[in-house]
């Protein structure tokens, strides 16, 4: 069985086409400097619906991880990490981190975007670890 495919909505679309294009966009409000996702019709921080989604270098840091062993949904391989990801120009982002072992995914570490199409329309975000230098 196949993993569900997101489907994009009107405020979603630019994210999921970047996406597809190889790379990583997140709304921006530019009243209040937020960075934030999921898109929303307003920033969460001021209200304002004048937010425009920016381009994101996709480096950041483990904030929170947990690892799933029972799949939220049919298609899903488990045992999986999920992890909040804090992106270095601010923001944060739910997304799997594939570092092979799901167990060797921890709090502070440093992570880098890795896109993996997942139909000819969508196109996921994962996270793999930055090695260290």
């Amino acid at each position: 069985m196949s993993r569900p495919v997101p489907v994009p909505t009107a405020l979603s679309r630019p994210f999921w086409d970047a996406a597809r294009r190889g790379d990583l966009v997140v709304p921006h409000c530019p009243g209040c400097g937020l960075r934030f996702f999921v898109p929303e019709p307003a920033c969460p921080g001021c209200m304002s619906a004048d937010w425009q989604y920016v381009p994101s270098a996709g480096r950041g840091t483990v904030y929170s991880v947990t690892v799933v062993h029972r799949a939220p949904g049919p298609g899903f391989g488990t045992p999986f990490a999920l992890a909040a990801i804090d992106l270095d120009e601010g923001g944060t982002l739910l997304s799997h981190v594939d570092a092979g072992d799901p167990d060797s995914v921890v709090i502070g570490m440093r992570v880098r975007v890795d896109f993996r199409p997942l139909t000819d329309e969508i196109t996921l975000p994962y996270f793999v670890p930055v090695p260290c230098d």
